[in-house]
């Protein structure tokens, strides 16, 4: 199965661009390694880093503007995401749970533009458990959003020990370990990329199972909104 011209999205679920707590935006050594391991010299990953983005700050998502209307950076990333065949989220862990960074970033877009594609869950931390508790919300979170992540996943503790500003692996020694160890998560999901895109060129997902797009009742079992 041929992976090739696969396009990937790297989100980043931090806003923090200043300290404390110290390093400044270690998620963001961790996305470039991401982006180094998915690359690799293709020019086929792209990160999408909120610090990047500009649209109003009050909560609107993205298909509830009309065209017109539009902001420029929204627009955008939906086409982006509509155009990608996989997604890597890259979050720190707050509360035991994902970034509400990324959570807030993710829910401008429905699953018409995810949906059909696979996703591969990279947590983090400066401490000891590299984000794993974040991961299990963000397996039901991006499930519900149609990208299903993959089984295998990436926990990073100590981030500032194990990658540079620029996603290097600092111990030259341990490189294979990691990129091993990344290679099986980023392997299944260029697996299941190039089996959904098959997918989607035999059938129209939308055959399948049509997109929810302006009336709610859409979503309703038969008989559930009748009154008694």
């Amino acid at each position: 199965m041929s992976g090739a011209g696969l396009r990937y999205l790297v989100f980043l679920g931090s806003v923090r661009a200043s300290g404390p707590p110290y390093p400044e935006r270690l998620g963001l050594r961790v996305a470039r390694a991401c982006l180094g391991w998915l690359d690799a010299g293709a020019d086929r990953a792209a990160l999408v880093d909120p610090l990047d983005l500009q649209w109003p700050s009050a909560f609107k998502p993205h298909f509830a503007y009309r065209a017109a209307d539009m902001p420029a950076d929204l627009g955008e990333l939906a086409r982006q995401i509509a155009a990608a065949d996989g997604y890597v989220m890259v979050s720190p862990e707050y509360n035991h749970s994902m970034s509400p960074a990324l959570a807030h970033l993710l829910n401008h877009f429905g699953s018409s533009l995810f949906g059909f594609k696979p996703s591969a869950i990279v947590t983090y931390s400066a401490g000891q458990w590299g984000g794993a508790r974040a991961a299990v919300g963000m397996r039901t979170f991006l499930a519900e959003l149609g990208c299903l992540p993959v089984s295998a996943m990436v926990h990073v503790p100590r981030a500032h020990e194990v990658f540079d500003e620029d996603g290097r692996v600092r111990e030259a020694a341990r490189e294979a370990e990691w990129s091993g160890y990344f290679g099986r998560a980023f392997g299944q999901l260029e697996w299941w990329a190039a089996a959904a895109r098959a997918g989607r060129a035999a059938q129209d997902p939308s055959a399948v199972s049509p997109a929810f797009r302006r009336d709610v009742a859409a979503r309703n079992a038969p008989g559930g909104g009748d009154a008694p």
